[in-house]
C-alpha cells in the first residue's frame, strides 16, 4: 500500500481507550496495477499542499459554543412553557439541536477537531453520552467499519439492517413482518427512520452491557446521566400523555434528521462484496454521492452533502471539505472516475428506486405449481 495510502487508513476513527469493542480493520487495497497505486497518494499531496488536512479547532469551538447554547435555551423553554401543548415547538427544535449534537460527535470521531486523540474523545464523550444518550465508543467501531469498506454487504454494519434490504438477496432472505416491510420499504423508508433515534439508544446500551474496562464504566454512567435528566426533565414537567407524545416527537424527528442525513449518501450507489478488487481512492469514490445545494444545506447536513470528500480525507475538518470538492472533482474526472452528485430530491429519488427495486422480486405473484403428471 502506498504511503499515502496508509495516511488515508491510519485517519479512520480510533475507539476510546479501554474500550474493547474490537477494531474494523484498516481499509485494505489489492497490489495497485500499472498506473493505480500512485493515484490516491497524488491527489493527497494536493489537498495537504492546499493545507486542508490541517485542524480548524477554533471554529469548532465556535460552533459547540452555539450549540451548546442553543441546547440551553430549549431546555430552559422546556421548563419555562411547562405542562403545555406548546412544549411540542421545543420538542421540534430539541430534535435538530440533537441532530447538530450528533454531526460534532461525528466530527470528534473523525479526530476533526484537534491533532490528538484525546481531546476529540473528551467531546466525543460529553456530546454523544451525556447530551444525546449515544455510546460514543460504540458507535467510533461501528462508523469505521462503515469507512474501512462502504457498501460492502459482508462488511459494512450499514448495509446489513434488519428492517430494510439493499440487495435483493437480502430482500428474499426475510421472514414475516420483515419481508412484509422489505416488500414495501420504499414506502415505508421515512416512517421507518423515525425509529432511528430508539435503536441508536438500544444499540448503545446492548454494546455497553457486554463490555468491560473504564471505558464502558464512564460510558454507562454517562448515559444514565442523560437518561434520569432528560427523563426527570420530561416526567416532572409533562403530563403523562403529553410526556409520551413529546419524547414520541422529539425522538422520532431526532431520527429521521439524522437518517434524511446519511441516507443520501451511499444508498442506490453500487454494492460490493468481498470479491470487487477495488483500491482505497476507487473504492470510497464509486460508493459514495455528494448532494449539491448551498451553505444552509451544507449547515443542514453537517457537511456530509460532500461524502466523497469526507470518505477519501475523514479526518479533513468539516469547514475546508467544500474548499477540498473542485480539487477531487477535478481529479476523478481527470483520472475518468465517475463523479456522483446530485440535488436534494434527486439523491432521495435514487435512494427510494433502490429501494423500490431492491423489493420487487417480493411483490410479484406467486406461480403457481404445475399438477404433476397423472401416472
Amino acid at each position: 500500500m502506498a504511503k499515502d495510502d496508509q495516511a488515508a487508513a491510519g485517519s479512520q476513527l480510533i475507539l476510546p481507550r479501554d474500550n474493547p469493542e474490537p477494531r474494523s480493520p484498516e481499509p485494505r487495497s489489492p497490489e495497485p496495477g500499472p498506473g493505480r497505486g500512485s493515484d490516491y497518494a497524488v491527489l493527497s499531496r494536493r489537498i495537504k499542499q492546499a493545507g486542508l488536512l490541517q485542524r480548524r479547532p477554533a471554529w469548532y469551538i465556535v460552533r459547540i459554543s452555539l450549540q451548546a447554547l442553543a441546547l440551553a435555551v430549549g431546555w430552559a423553554a422546556f421548563l419555562v412553557l411547562g405542562d403545555s401543548w406548546w412544549q411540542l415547538a421545543t420538542a421540534v427544535f430539541l430534535a435538530v439541536v440533537f441532530s447538530q449534537l450528533g454531526f460534532v460527535t461525528h466530527d470528534a470521531g473523525h479526530r476533526q477537531m484537534f491533532r490528538t486523540r484525546r481531546p476529540n474523545d473528551r467531546v466525543g464523550l460529553i456530546i454523544g453520552d451525556l447530551l444525546i444518550g449515544i455510546s460514543y465508543g460504540w458507535w467510533v467501531g461501528k462508523h469505521n467499519r462503515h469507512h474501512a469498506n462502504p457498501n460492502n454487504v459482508e462488511e459494512d454494519p450499514d448495509v446489513v439492517i434488519g428492517a430494510v434490504a439493499f440487495t435483493t438477496d437480502q430482500a428474499l432472505a426475510k421472514r414475516g413482518l420483515l419481508r412484509v416491510i422489505a416488500r414495501h420499504q420504499a414506502w415505508l423508508f421515512f416512517p421507518l427512520l423515525s425509529l432511528q433515534a430508539a435503536q441508536l439508544h438500544v444499540q448503545s446500551v446492548r454494546s455497553l452491557l457486554r463490555q468491560r474496562g473504564r471505558a464502558a464504566v464512564l460510558e454507562g454512567l454517562l448515559l444514565t446521566g442523560h437518561l434520569l435528566a432528560y427523563l426527570g426533565a420530561v416526567v416532572t414537567v409533562l403530563s403523562p400523555l403529553r410526556a409520551l407524545l413529546w419524547i414520541a416527537v422529539q425522538q422520532g424527528l431526532f431520527g429521521v434528521y439524522l437518517g434524511c442525513s446519511f441516507a443520501p449518501n451511499h444508498k442506490g450507489m453500487p454494492i460490493l462484496s468481498g470479491r470487487d478488487e477495488l483500491d482505497y481512492l476507487r473504492r470510497q469514490v464509486l460508493t459514495s454521492r455528494n448532494v449539491r445545494g448551498n451553505r444552509f444545506l451544507e449547515f443542514a447536513l453537517g457537511g456530509l452533502n460532500y461524502q466523497i470528500e469526507h470518505h477519501l480525507f475523514p479526518s479533513m475538518p468539516r469547514p475546508n471539505l467544500r474548499h477540498a470538492q473542485p480539487i477531487v472533482r477535478a481529479f476523478c474526472q481527470q483520472h475518468g472516475l465517475p463523479y456522483a452528485e446530485r440535488g436534494t430530491l434527486g439523491s432521495f429519488a435514487e435512494v427510494l428506486g433502490h429501494l423500490h427495486a431492491v423489493g420487487a422480486p417480493l411483490r410479484r405473484p406467486r406461480t403457481p405449481s404445475a399438477p404433476e403428471p397423472a401416472r
